[in-house]
C-alpha cells in the first residue's frame, strides 16, 4: 500500500524503504534494481538523524537517491526514506516531501507497534509455557514430607526462574527404610528440569532393583551418562535410613557436604564418589555410615552457600554450622522456617543467584512401648 501510494497517488520515481528487522533490510522499492539491496551491505545509515540531502555520497545505494528521510521513534531510528528523482527546491517538490514523510512516519510507526504486539504476544506465551513447566516440574518433587515417629523431612525449593536443576525426593522402601535425596543438576531452566524429571523416573525404576546403594548409584551415573553422553551432570547425596537401628547409610556424589549434628556435636558427610553423568563407568564408590538416631541433617545445595549480602559477604559454610548447631533441637519444619527467616535477613534486595533446595531431617529414636 505504502509502495502504491507514492508510486500512483504521488508519482515517485524512485524510492526506498528501509525497516529494523535486528538488520536493516529494504522491505519496498520503485525504480531501482532490487538486486542492489544486500542485506550484508547496509548503508551507512548511523550518521543520518534528520533529513539530509545526499550528495557526494559513495555508497553504492546513497549514491543513487537525493534524499534520505529517517523516522526516529523513541528515540531512535526504526526506518530510512530514500527518494530520488525529486525537485526537492519547488514548493511542489518540498509539499511532496513533506507529505512523504509524515506517510512515511505513520506506516514506520505502525509496523514497530505491530512488531512490539508480536513480541509482547511471543513473551506472554513464554510465559504462561514457563509457568506450566514450573507447575509440572513441582508435581515431581513431594509436597507432603514425612513426619512420624522415627523421622521428619522438612523442605526448601527455591528454583531461581520458576523452573531449574535442582531436585529431592523420598521413597519409601519396602523393607521399611527411608530414601531420601537431593540433587543438582549441571544447568538452569527448562533443559535442567527436562533432565530432572528424566533423572527422578529412573530412581524411582531402580530403586526396588538394586540390591545395594552402590549398585543404585552406578545405575543412575550409567542411565545419566546414556542419556546426557557426559555433557551434562549432576552432584547428589543420597541416603538410606533404617528407623530400627538408627543406621544411615549415604553415598556424597560430589554434592556439598551435608551437616550432620548430634548431640551437640557437629560433623559432615562427604563419604561417596564424583560427581555422576560425566563418566560411563564410576569407580571407587566409598559408602558412608552411621547412626543418626536424635540428630539432625540439613542436606542442601550450593545455591545456598552462593548467597551474598549487599557488601558481597557470602553465607559460607561456618555461619550455615552455627546456625545449624544453635538450631539443632527444633522441629525441621520450625529449622526451616527460621533459615528461610535468616537468608532473609542476611541477602536484603541482593537477587538469588541460583537455584537452592535445602532438606532437614531429623531422626527420632522410637520408644519404647
Amino acid at each position: 500500500m505504502y509502495n502504491s501510494f507514492l508510486g500512483w497517488e504521488l508519482g515517485v520515481k524512485k524510492m526506498a524503504l528501509f525497516l529494523n528487522f535486528n538488520k536493516w533490510k529494504c522491505v519496498s522499492s520503485i525504480g531501482v534494481p532490487k538486486e542492489i539491496f544486500n542485506e550484508d551491505e547496509i548503508p551507512p545509515f548511523n550518521q543520518f538523524e534528520r533529513m539530509k540531502t545526499l550528495e557526494g555520497q559513495d555508497d553504492k545505494v546513497l549514491k543513487l537517491f537525493q534524499i534520505i528521510i529517517p523516522v526516529i521513534h523513541n528515540g531512535d531510528p526504526i526506518a530510512y526514506v530514500l527518494l530520488g528523482e525529486v525537485d526537492s527546491k519547488s514548493q511542489d517538490g518540498y509539499n511532496k516531501i513533506q507529505f512523504i514523510t509524515a506517510i512515511s512516519n505513520i506506516v514506520a510507526v505502525a509496523i514497530e507497534n505491530k512488531k512490539l504486539f508480536k513480541n509482547k504476544l511471543e513473551r506472554e506465551r513464554m510465559l504462561r509455557e514457563m509457568e506450566l513447566a514450573s507447575e509440572m516440574q513441582l508435581m515431581l518433587v513431594p509436597d507432603v514430607l514425612p513426619s512420624n515417629d522415627s523421622m521428619e523431612l522438612a523442605s526448601i525449593y527455591m528454583p531461581q526462574i520458576g523452573i531449574g536443576g535442582d531436585y529431592y525426593d523420598y521413597i519409601e522402601l519396602k523393607d521399611g527404610r527411608m530414601l531420601f535425596c537431593v540433587a543438582d543438576i549441571s544447568g538452569k531452566g527448562i533443559a535442567a528440569a527436562l533432565l530432572m524429571s528424566n533423572f527422578q523416573s529412573t530412581l524411582r525404576y531402580c530403586v526396588n532393583k538394586m540390591d545395594t546403594i552402590e549398585d543404585l548409584i552406578k545405575e543412575l551415573n550409567f542411565a545419566l551418562f546414556n542419556t546426557t553422553q557426559g555433557n551434562r551432570f549432576l552432584t547428589m547425596f543420597l541416603g538410606i535410613y533404617c528407623p530400627n537401628d538408627g543406621r544411615l547409610e549415604y553415598v556424597n556424589a560430589g554434592h556439598q557436604p551435608p551437616i550432620m549434628v548430634i548431640n551437640k556435636k557437629t560433623q559432615i558427610l562427604d563419604k561417596g564418589c564424583t560427581i555422576l553423568g560425566n563418566f560411563k563407568n564410576l569407580m571407587g564408590i566409598e559408602v558412608g555410615e552411621i547412626n543418626v538416631f536424635d540428630g539432625m541433617l540439613l542436606v542442601y545445595t550450593d545455591g545456598l552457600t552462593d548467597l551474598q549480602n549487599d557488601r558481597g559477604d557470602y553465607l559460607d559454610e561456618k555461619l550455615l554450622h552455627e546456625f545449624v548447631n544453635n538450631r539443632c533441637e527444633l522441629s525441621a519444619t520450625e529449622f526451616n522456617l527460621e533459615l528461610l527467616e535468616r537468608i532473609s535477613l542476611f541477602k536484603g534486595k541482593t537477587e538469588y543467584p541460583d537455584d537452592f533446595t535445602v532438606l532437614t531431617c531429623k531422626f527420632k529414636k522410637a520408644k519404647s512401648s
